[in-house]
């Protein structure tokens, strides 16, 4: 179905989210920042409201564990949902539903999640994060280091699908948003790395 990171990045204020995922669309749904907040990835069966709600939850000055432990206590489909949530001083709270579509799960450390559900196995989780903290130890900007994340996920084993739709979503810590999507191709990530190269010239 899906694989996702959240990230923060080494300005302070600076975070992503990078998602692929075998539908269409995935920039519509997953993906949520707000400068100034933090990021939400809303996966699985998608409720799209976890985005907004979380950021709101945040901006109110509630922790990432309290939004989301408010926002699942209300959802009687909670179990099929896989959510993370990280505000700017790298706290997260992630959770992923027991009725996810398996293989799924998730990784967390210092400043990232990493989510995967209907995905080939756990190797593709760890493909992410071996690929984003060597990206981030060569001092790569953020949004380098997440889509390369992504295309070591894909080169894993990625969504059992295969992937048609990508999207990177980056607050910046003067209130500018980057939104980069790819809607449906038959390589989307690679899409959306010749997107944020033309971006970035």
């Amino acid at each position: 179905m899906t694989f996702s990171i959240i990230a923060l990045g080494a300005r302070r204020g600076e975070i992503g989210v990078a998602v692929a995922t075998g539908s269409t669309y995935v920039a519509d749904r997953v993906p949520h920042v707000r400068p100034g907040v933090g990021a939400v990835a809303t996966q699985g069966y998608t409720l799209v409201s976890y985005g907004p709600e979380g950021l709101k939850l945040l901006q109110a000055g509630w922790e990432p564990k309290e939004a989301l432990r408010a926002l699942l206590a209300k959802d009687p489909g909670r179990e099929y949902r896989q959510v993370g949530i990280m505000d700017l001083r790298g706290r997260c709270a992630v959770h992923t539903g027991r009725l996810t579509p398996r293989w799924h799960g998730h990784l967390t450390g210092p400043g990232y999640i990493i989510m995967g559900n209907l995905i080939a196995g756990p190797g593709v989780l760890r493909a992410v994060e071996k690929t984003f903290l060597e990206a981030r130890n060569k001092g790569l900007r953020l949004e380098e280091a997440l889509l390369a994340a992504l295309e070591a996920g894909s080169g894993a084993g990625g969504d059992l699908r295969g992937e048609r739709s990508a999207a990177l979503l980056m607050a910046f810590p003067n209130g500018k948003v980057l939104r980069l999507r790819v809607d449906d191709s038959p390589e989307p990530i690679g899409a959306l790395r010749a997107e944020w190269e033309d971006a970035v010239v």
